[in-house]
């Protein structure tokens, strides 16, 4: 799409101004948008003022240069923006199969080539003069306006070639597809969290390698064990690759040590709940000759004597119990 487009002067009074990032947003939607019915995007035919862009397209779309690296929005970031413009009435959405109908509200407002009418210091209405009306000196041809930018673009990216390394076009299709022919296939929310990750690891590819490493040599091929990783190093404020490996090769130390010392217990994926102890009784261990008790009649004369005994001393209580009567 070539050519040149309008902003119109309120906006640099409006709220978007003050947001760098849903300014810049509106303004690329404007760009991009249709300028005639009839377009035809991947099948679907646009209207005046429509654009189809997903929203991670739209955070690749909208990244800058910062340092010697580029930064790109996150997912939640671009979806607050689009929210504050539909609030504002400034665009509306609808969710299609190629991805997001974005539709500029008033358009025309913005792009129609009538004459602008504004209000004058003392109430009197005079005319904006349009291009056309304008002298040569006041007005270059698009043709060297756009020469011009050109130029500029070329510049800026072989500056940009000259200072930064090449960022691959999609870091996150790259990262899904590595996960998955490597651990296992993912589901459309797993797809979501596992975007949701990459976002907050500032989309660098080698964190997301290293868990996939890890995962893949100790055979834990779900995402179950990778998120866990994510959980475990965010939690701890890893935020490089550097951090990341340190901490990963501490920890395989400490486990080394303590298994070699006897002390080592893997995590149970239950809790650290500590283990029932079972009480073994005091004869366990004893010879067996030693386990038998000392109440025990060695021999059978011994057993009947003992049962007449009691026997006797059962029939003098009955004797006496009738007396008593």
């Amino acid at each position: 799409m070539q050519g040149w487009f309008k902003l119109h002067r309120e906006m640099f009074d409006s709220d978007i101004w003050h947001d760098a990032n849903t300014f810049r947003l509106f303004v690329f939607l404007i760009a991009k948008a249709s300028h005639q019915d009839g377009v035809k995007i991947k099948g679907r035919v646009l209207k005046r003022g429509q654009y189809i862009r997903s929203y991670r397209k739209l955070a690749d779309d909208l990244s800058y240069k910062e340092g010697r690296g580029f930064k790109t929005l996150s997912l939640s970031t671009i979806k607050k923006c689009v929210s504050k413009l539909v609030d504002d009435e400034r665009v509306n959405v609808e969710e299609t199969e190629l991805g997001t109908l974005f539709t500029i509200v008033n358009y025309s407002l913005y792009q129609d080539s009538e004459d602008i009418k504004k209000e004058s210091a003392n109430g009197e209405k005079e005319e904006v003069r349009t291009n056309y009306e304008l002298s040569a000196n006041e007005l270059r041809t698009n043709s060297e306006q756009e020469q011009e930018l050109k130029n500029l673009r070329t510049k800026e990216l072989n500056s940009t070639t000259a200072t930064t390394t090449t960022q691959p076009a999609d870091d996150f299709g790259n990262m899904l597809q590595t996960f998955e022919e490597n651990i296992c296939r993912l589901s459309p929310l797993q797809i979501e969290s596992f975007g949701k990750w990459f976002d907050d690891f500032n989309q660098q590819p080698e964190i997301i390698i290293e868990a996939i490493s890890i995962a893949a040599n100790r055979n834990k091929r779900n995402f179950g064990f990778v998120e866990y990783l994510f959980k475990e190093w965010a939690d701890s404020k890893l935020k490089t690759i550097e951090q990341i490996q340190s901490h990963e090769r501490n920890k395989f130390n400490k486990q080394a040590t303590q298994k070699s010392a006897g002390r080592y217990q893997p995590r149970s994926n239950y809790g650290n709940k500590p283990m029932r102890e079972e009480l073994l009784p005091e004869w366990f261990g004893k010879p067996e000759e030693e386990r038998v008790p000392e109440t025990v009649p060695q021999s059978n004369s011994q057993f009947e004597e003992e049962k007449q005994k009691i026997l006797a001393e059962l029939a003098a209580k009955k004797g006496r119990g009738y007396e008593g009567d």
